[in-house]
């Protein structure tokens, strides 16, 4: 398999965030046909449609730069039943202008993360409806919700056998369905 480059969009803007974490481990994890990197969203402004015309230059850096991948893993929380502001922010922010789109196509994952007990099946799904629309391929198999992860780290040292394996099982499917659909 060639080489692809892959977005890792974390939802969580906390340091210590679990999917950062997690994100952080699916990266030692990967195969060394994923070269992944983490894109930060945090400093993207709200997105304003009154602002497709000149666009603040933070936007037109964020949608170069994930136009530059071949694929995008998400790792996000889950608040309220839904994917954090952060995260939808970022989506908007590049998707827009309206056909222009910087992730259509672009084949994806999505693991959600919590310290809970349901694995923020909500996010998860929630999430997936906009990848819908995106028309970016979203992996059904296997599913990611990590339920209790604030028990399976020590730092950023994950602990859980289980988990590991489980995580590795996730990312070399991602790297075979990132293959199966780039372009």
């Amino acid at each position: 398999m060639a080489s692809r480059k892959i977005a890792v969009i974390i939802g969580s803007l906390r340091k210590d965030s679990f999917n950062r974490k997690v994100a952080k481990t699916l990266m030692l994890l990967a195969p060394p046909t994923l070269e992944m990197e983490i894109i930060e969203i945090g400093q993207l402004p709200l997105y304003n449609q009154d602002d497709d015309a000149a666009p603040p230059p933070v936007y037109t850096e964020f949608r170069d730069k994930l136009k530059e991948f071949d694929g995008v893993l998400f790792c996000t929380p889950e608040y309220n039943r839904s994917v954090p502001a952060a995260l939808k922010n970022a989506i908007d922010v590049g998707s827009r202008p309206y056909g222009q789109s910087a992730w259509g196509s672009k084949p994806c994952a999505v693991v959600s993360v919590t310290p809970g007990a349901l694995g923020a099946f909500g996010a998860n799904h929630h999430l997936r409806q906009s990848l819908v629309f995106l028309n970016m391929p979203a992996m059904q198999q296997p599913e990611a919700y990590l339920a209790n992860v604030a028990s399976q780290y020590d730092g950023d040292n994950l602990t859980n056998d289980s988990t590991k394996a489980f995580l590795q099982k996730f990312v070399d499917a991602f790297a075979v369905w990132v293959e199966r659909h780039a372009d």
